[in-house]
């Protein structure tokens, strides 16, 4: 399994909006991708603004293909709700500490 890990500061008036988009158009984006397991979305508690979202993959070549095929098109959508630039960090799950989580995407 493979996760990317994203970061990013919203704007917290627009976060009902944000989580609506992310719901409606990026969601279903996701969805249609080979090898698209799962998005975990956290809000900051101290600063929640702060975003950090992990969406996980069956390999890293399914992420790869999204991100070189797909990717842009979900960072426009979420442009206008952005305070600062999306980071991106790519991870690979070690299964053998997470195998009760692993076995529930088999």
């Amino acid at each position: 399994m493979f996760a990317r890990m994203l970061e990013f500061n919203i704007k917290l008036e627009k976060k009902n909006e944000f989580v609506t988009t992310v719901k409606t158009e990026v969601l279903p984006i996701l969805k249609k991708q080979a090898g698209f397991l799962e998005i975990l979305p956290f809000f900051g508690e101290i600063k929640p603004e702060k975003v950090t979202v992990i969406s996980l993959w069956e390999t890293k070549a399914n992420a790869t293909k999204y991100e070189k095929e797909t990717y842009y098109k979900v960072e426009e959508i979420l442009k206008p709700w952005l305070l600062t630039p999306i980071t991106t960090t790519p991870y690979n799950l070690e299964k053998t500490l997470a195998e009760h989580f692993v076995q529930s995407f088999v």
